[in-house]
């Protein structure tokens, strides 16, 4: 059932003295992009009649073909409580449609809603919910973003050592009063770096919410003159940021198809082969999950950081996906390797295809590794079959080049796109000198 109708939006428009409505979407890469229009245009967008520039957009689509609608989702009909209050901003979160009212194929919410449909079609409802890390950073004498903090708080600090504390309130207030239910905040391991946990709900809500989320915490951070990035790894040294992603299905009545309390660790046949599909596909995918060049430094031991492609029953944080001990309506796992650089629809979209996939083909999880797999000899390792992560985004390409899964998950236009962009971004990056190679070269050579 729809939260908002088109009169209640209009309504509410009127009542709050909203001026400026902006409709977002995103783009295949995970940035948010929106149109601004007036209120004078409102009735117009709500009937789907917006059109934009889709030729303008990395990865949408040719100059000939350019006209793109904008088809706005009530249901996300949010007021910005960070803009005046005289003359107020709202927004509302898009799906892109071509001219002849079918959906576009490389809009990535699009590619969310048709596995999330495949779900529901198996009788599967899917809730997710992330653990978004961030950093918090000093900005310049121009107010361009620097690595630098001069706080030196670690996990779980408190004022006045944790500087950022009134910097998350302000945060924490501002997503509440957009709707957002916010569990638990606090100081992450490394300087500078935090945590803001937000209610696990339905996969869409759960994408809408992550990309709002980021906007929301890069807008109140300039407001305290400070800068908030979600770059996986910003500084050498230290533990960078992931976006553990929590994710359980329940069927149609809002059981957890996860939990069996008869069965073994209290999880259900469906758990296991969701676990299975997930490490099964977990090579090929590393691209959605861990989709930059910088992904793949803070994926490395020492950091608190997974690498094997492997689970754990026993809270094993050196395998990709854990188990929560909690059980009931909180049985969940725990997807570990993922960061907030990621396209959340696109992200989400090829977790629960994995793990549809391990259902439908019923496929058996290995056994669970509860032994800190960092500290195995590589012959152990190898002995029991634990896969790894890829190194780098080069290796990540390759195994996403060959993955026509993840062709049939995406489609044909978003896995093309992204595959030449990511063979772009990876070609330059081999291109560049680093200052860690002039520093350990110039002088010896």
């Amino acid at each position: 059932m729809s939260k908002y109708s088109k009169e209640d939006i209009l309504r509410i428009v009127e009542e709050e003295d909203v001026e400026f409505i902006r409709l977002q979407f995103t783009d295949i890469f995970g940035m948010l992009k929106n149109v601004a229009i007036t209120k004078n245009m409102l009735g117009k967008a709500l009937d789907n009649r917006c059109m934009f520039d889709g030729s303008s957009i990395e990865g949408f689509v040719r100059n000939e073909e350019t006209d793109m609608y904008l088809y706005p989702d009530f249901n996300t009909f949010e007021l910005f409580p960070w803009r005046p209050q005289q003359g107020k901003v709202a927004r509302l979160m898009c799906d892109v449609h071509c001219p002849d009212q079918t959906p576009f194929m490389g809009d990535p919410r699009f590619v969310l809603k048709k596995v999330l449909k495949k779900a529901r079609d198996m009788g599967f409802v899917f809730h997710a919910g992330p653990e978004c890390e961030f950093f918090l950073f000093h900005t310049d004498e121009e107010g361009q973003p620097t690595t630098n903090t001069h706080e030196m708080a670690s996990y779980f600090d408190v004022a006045p050592i944790d500087q950022a504390e009134n910097v998350r309130r302000d945060m924490i207030m501002t997503l509440e009063d957009m709707g957002f239910m916010i569990e638990s905040s606090h100081h992450e391991i490394a300087p500078g770096q935090h945590e803001i946990d937000f209610q696990y709900t339905e996969g869409l809500v759960t994408a809408d919410q992550i990309m709002t989320f980021k906007m929301a915490v890069k807008t109140i951070a300039k407001r305290h003159g400070l800068h908030a990035t979600f770059m996986p790894k910003p500084k050498a040294g230290v533990n960078g940021s992931g976006m553990h992603l929590n994710m359980s299905l329940s069927d149609l009545k809002g059981k957890n198809m996860f939990e069996d309390p008869n069965g073994k660790l209290g999880l259900s046949k469906v758990a296991y082969q969701f676990i299975a599909g997930i490490l099964y596909h977990m090579e090929e995918m590393a691209i959605m999950t861990n989709p930059l060049v910088n992904s793949y430094k803070r994926l490395i031991p020492g950091y608190d950081a997974p690498i094997y492609i492997a689970w754990s029953a026993r809270g094993n944080r050196s395998s990709v996906i854990r188990i929560p001990s909690s059980r009931g309506e909180s049985t969940r796992i725990e997807l570990r390797c993922p960061d907030a650089s990621v396209n959340p629809y696109l992200a989400l979209a090829v977790c629960l295809a994995a793990g549809l996939d391990g259902i439908e083909k019923e496929m058996s999880a290995p056994e669970s590794v509860d032994d800190n797999i960092f500290v195995m000899s590589a012959d152990e390792i190898q002995k029991r079959g634990i896969g790894q992560l890829p190194e780098t985004l080069g290796e990540a390409i390759d195994a996403f080049r060959e993955a026509e899964f993840m062709r049939e998950v995406l489609g044909e236009h978003i896995y093309t796109k992204y595959l030449e962009a990511k063979e772009a971004e990876w070609r330059q990056f081999r291109a560049q000198v680093t200052d860690w190679e002039v520093e350990e070269y110039l002088y010896k050579y």
